[in-house]
């Protein structure tokens, strides 16, 4: 069977038309995506040999990932991965091969969503954008585990306070296989913080939402209760919580 069949395979059905139908098609292809780059990355290493052609990494509507050759159609049924990935392999840090893919294959998946996003009207891609946008990037996710794995080998343990929800850390999937939801769990230590109250709305913490912590008042808030998103937490150096920034307004208890 060939590269391209089994990718005409995997994504067989009727092309995604709406926005929550392309939506879905997004986060199953990033979650396979995710997957390749976390859970099974030994097997994606391995799998981008060097010494083979031009390789790609594929996501796939059924939440399958797939290391393969190029669609030789011209033009291709769905815009393309970027091509070689396996080449530089062993030319560069591993870890800055992991996201330099994941950069890569951010820009496929954006590039396949709009695809199918071409017939929408403004209002309608403007939509499926923000709702993409409120996912963290896999690029984002990878080295959010690459960091946190760097903390770990600095220190010799984990530390499972108040690094683990750093503003400028996601918490996002560690998929183990294809029925689990894209943004389940993928943290170890998630159970940690199964007792941490948003200082907003008293929502208890959850692993598929960005949370963010106050360097001052040490209190957690959903992201989007004050309006926080994982990108603009990127430049945050210090956060204050609304409460903080305003001593006049009463601290949430």
């Amino acid at each position: 069977m060939d590269a391209s069949y089994r990718r005409a395979a995997a994504g067989s059905g009727s092309a995604p038309r709406s926005v929550d139908d392309i939506y879905k098609d997004y986060r199953a292809r990033r979650s396979a995506i995710l997957r390749a780059l976390t859970h099974d990355v030994e097997e994606f290493y391995a799998l981008c040999d060097p010494e083979k052609e031009n390789l790609c990494l594929y996501g796939y509507a059924n939440e399958a990932w797939e290391v393969a050759l190029p669609a030789e159609e011209v033009p291709t049924e769905l815009p393309e991965p970027a091509l070689g990935i396996n080449f530089a392999r062993d030319g560069m840090n591993r870890r800055d091969w992991l996201a330099l893919v994941a950069v890569h294959s951010d820009s496929w998946l954006i590039s396949v969503a709009f695809y199918y996003a071409a017939r929408l009207n403004r209002n309608d891609r403007n939509r499926l954008f923000v709702m993409m946008n409120d996912l963290p990037t896999v690029f984002e996710v990878v080295s959010s585990g690459v960091k946190q794995s760097k903390e770990r080998d600095r220190s010799g343990t984990d530390n499972s306070g108040r690094n683990k929800l750093s503003a400028k850390q996601t918490s996002e999937p560690r998929l183990e296989n294809n029925a689990r939801e894209p943004d389940e769990g993928y943290d170890e230590d998630d159970g940690n913080h199964s007792e941490t109250l948003c200082g907003t709305c008293g929502g208890i913490y959850s692993a598929d939402e960005f949370w963010i912590g106050c360097d001052v008042c040490e209190k957690w808030y959903h992201g989007k209760c004050v309006k926080i998103t994982p990108a603009k937490a990127e430049s945050i150096k210090q956060y204050k919580c609304p409460s903080c920034c305003n001593p006049k307004r009463p601290r949430p208890l």
